[in-house]
């Protein structure tokens, strides 16, 4: 229906001032990004958008060819008006644009390849701009590139060479193994969220490379542009270790109770959806058995207009930490999409192995006794084991041998809890 796409469209164009405020509040960026005119063009672009939808898909049949056609010129047509009102803005909106068009697995296409162009094609400031804030933070003119030039609002970075982290194609020319980025990905990640604690809130695909390391011929990521980061709370960073282990191993009891403990309150199935991008049958069913499918896919994108006022009240009532995370999430998930590795059972299982770790850790620092650490060690290793175990299993599962010989490990070996 029309209102269904005018639902989807504003909620979008709104996300663009919302994310604005919530940035600004954190003070990632400059405030000056937030003036009324600012402010006059997202109302405007807004209020155009949800008059194109109304009044074009009004008198046509739902689901008809006709329909789906004009559809989708509305949605280039409404994309387009982002995008220039992102350029016009700038700052804030310009992230935010960029986080939209890595979001392949949720928005029309028409939105994603429209702002994509963001990705790698944003605005740049003049050298005047440039000039003014050097001058202000550094006294100088023209710095010279070196790291003690470097102030919270100038950063000097070595240039590097490589493709962008959803080009498939550079990969396949340059024999990158386009599996492995997905992993170390995912990997690199999980490490940054589970272990760490400090993570780059900022991965389109326009700040992730990869290449072949000149030196070694090894596939390498490169991370760029780090004036967005997020330091986690121990609190936080360990409850959401407990919740991330809770729904890899269906542990629904869990799940409620670490889902409301960030927040989430009785929306606790709509949250773990949002971080899993997975139906709730899934999530119940469990998310380390099988990778998304087409169905599951196509189920979301339908829903997910329906849910926007449910999706608006637990974004504020959820930690500001979390925003980033899922922002995060979001753009993580559009690579993996683009490069067709999402939601597969070993990136669930690779994150399970950094939250054992990371829960391991935090245990033995609270302990002062000998045996208890070497206890939890040792629970560690096990529980490390029974993963690799477990992955084993899925790969026989996926190589479709006896099931005999399947339900028979399955019985001697048990996946942990």
């Amino acid at each position: 229906m029309a209102r269904k796409a005018l639902k989807l469209a504003s909620w979008t164009s709104m996300a663009l001032a919302a994310s604005g405020i919530y940035f600004y509040s954190n003070k990632y960026l400059d405030p000056n990004d937030f003036g009324a005119v600012r402010v006059g063009r997202a109302v405007a672009t807004t209020a155009v958008i949800s008059y194109d939808y109304l009044t074009s898909l009004k008198s046509v049949p739902y689901g008809s060819e006709e329909y789906l056609q004009l559809r989708s010129k509305v949605h280039l047509r409404s994309a387009r008006r982002l995008c220039e009102l992102c350029c016009a803005n700038r700052g804030t909106f310009i992230k935010v644009g960029q986080h939209l068009g890595a979001l392949d697995y949720l928005l029309p296409e028409e939105y994603t390849s429209t702002l994509k162009v963001l990705h790698s094609q944003a605005p740049q400031s003049s050298m005047q701009e440039i000039r003014q804030v050097i001058r202000e933070d550094l006294g100088k003119e023209v710095p010279r590139i070196h790291w003690d030039l470097s102030t919270e609002r100038v950063l000097l970075m070595e240039f590097v060479d490589g493709g962008q982290v959803n080009d498939r194609d550079y990969m396949e020319r340059n024999k990158i193994d386009v599996n492995e980025i997905s992993r170390h990905l995912g990997k690199m990640y999980s490490e940054m969220i589970f272990v760490n604690g400090f993570v780059h809130c900022d991965p389109h695909p326009g700040n992730v490379l990869v290449r072949k390391h000149p030196g070694t011929g090894k596939a390498e990521i490169v991370l760029l542009d780090h004036g967005l980061y997020q330091m986690l709370t121990e609190e936080f960073r360990l409850n959401y270790c407990h919740l991330w282990q809770s729904l890899i191993w269906t542990d629904m009891k869990r799940v409620k109770e670490y889902s409301q403990r960030l927040g989430a309150g009785d929306l606790y199935p709509l949250f773990a959806c949002m971080l899993t991008a997975r139906s709730w049958d899934s999530v119940n069913r469990g998310i380390s058995q099988a990778p998304v499918t087409a169905t599951e896919d196509l189920e979301i994108r339908n829903n997910a207009a329906n849910y926007l006022p449910q999706i608006s009240h637990l974004l504020n009532h959820v930690p500001r930490q979390m925003l980033l995370i899922l922002k995060t999430n979001d753009l993580l998930r559009g690579i993996e999409a683009a490069l067709g590795t999402r939601a597969s059972a070993s990136s669930f299982l690779n994150m399970s192995r950094c939250c054992i770790r990371a829960l391991a850790e935090h245990k033995k620092k609270n302990t002062c006794s000998f045996f208890r650490r070497t206890q939890i060690s040792f629970s560690e290793a096990f529980n490390l084991w029974q993963i690799n175990l477990h992955e084993l299993i899925l790969r026989v599962k996926g190589l479709k041998l006896a099931d005999r010989v399947l339900a028979l490990i399955c019985w001697l070996f048990p996946a942990p809890l």
